[in-house]
């Protein structure tokens, strides 16, 4: 996920069809899929030591690989696809898939425990820029366990690069090659796919969580701008002026956005009370997507994170954004 997304999520962790083919809520917020990655058919072998840069600035050398910490659901997701998941000890929240669900959690992306970390023994911690506190990540450091820090994702563009730099971190540079072109060609026969005839829709990212009170709409730096024009559509959020990457919900800011679908995370439509309760946030009943109940729903734990799955997720947006007419 993007970096400012992760900040949201961490907080509130701790604390369809459009132009006439609109979905009904029913169809456009339920996508029942199997939450797992697909490894590579071949098992890498890690060729070690190998001496990489790492995103905040030094070099960091891993020696051995055989017990990884990943600190996000996006990098524990590439390790786990290119074959290497036996090698992961933890988990974070995040990493929802089937094949990570029954790892120790050891952190929530901004409420890392060093002590459940440094218990498991790592011979390397895949961190976020957005990974903390940074006391636990120097406590980490201080017991002599190489922390590498990835670069964010914010675009399909950061695919390739962040399945890369895991890999040679992790001695396995022609596996990471091959995840990246599978990866890449994937995403490239759903964009093939998406409607050109028209006018392109407008989608409103909102970023959910009923039980906290915390109500956003996403703009600029949300994560979702690239995602959405891959779909064919316009970020509304973004079109509108929003610059920050994440903003209160207002009616204004809602009608001034003028959605004509509304791309939510699963779990955050279901904190809402699905989209019953979604169209009575002030602003959206007044939104063509609100009168039309255009609701995209895709699961959290995969939508924004720009890896190895984003052909599905980008196929799942195009599918239910279109609905019959794709």
């Amino acid at each position: 996920m993007a970096g400012a997304l992760l900040s949201v999520l961490a907080l509130t962790l701790t604390a369809t069809g459009c132009g006439g083919s609109a979905k009904t809520s029913a169809e456009a917020a339920t996508t029942t899929v199997v939450d797992r990655v697909e490894p590579l058919t071949d098992t890498p072998r890690p060729r070690l030591p190998v001496t990489v840069d790492s995103a905040d600035g030094t070099r960091v050398t891993v020696r051995k690989a055989d017990r990884i910490v990943p600190l996000s659901g996006s990098l524990s997701e590439i390790v786990f696809t290119l074959g290497l998941g036996d090698r992961v000890v933890a988990r974070d929240i995040t990493a929802t898939f089937e094949q990570a669900e029954k790892l120790p959690v050891v952190t929530r992306n901004h409420d890392v425990s060093a002590e459940s970390v440094l218990s498991l023994r790592p011979d390397l911690v895949l961190a976020e820029e957005t990974s903390g506190p940074s006391e636990a990540m120097e406590q980490i450091r201080a017991a002599g366990v190489p922390v590498l820090v990835i670069a964010p994702a914010l675009g399909l563009e950061d695919v390739g690069p962040r399945i890369r730099a895991v890999s040679g971190a992790l001695g396995v540079p022609a596996a990471g090659k091959e995840l990246t072109d599978r990866s890449e060609q994937r995403i490239a026969v759903v964009r093939k796919e998406v409607p050109h005839d028209g006018d392109r829709p407008r989608v409103a990212f909102l970023y959910l969580r009923g039980s906290a009170s915390v109500y956003l709409i996403g703009g600029r730096g949300s994560g979702a701008t690239s995602l959405l024009e891959a779909a064919g559509a316009v970020d509304a959020g973004a079109d509108s002026g929003l610059t920050k990457d994440f903003t209160a919900i207002t009616a204004e800011a809602l009608v001034k956005a003028a959605p004509d679908a509304i791309l939510v995370m699963s779990k955050g439509l279901e904190s809402v009370g699905g989209v019953d309760g979604l169209v009575k946030i002030p602003g959206v009943a007044q939104t063509p997507a609100g009168m039309e109940r255009r609701v995209v729903s895709i699961e959290d734990g995969v939508l924004l994170n720009y890896g190895p799955r984003t052909d599905q997720v980008l196929r799942r947006l195009v599918e239910q954004l279109y609905g019959a007419d794709k």
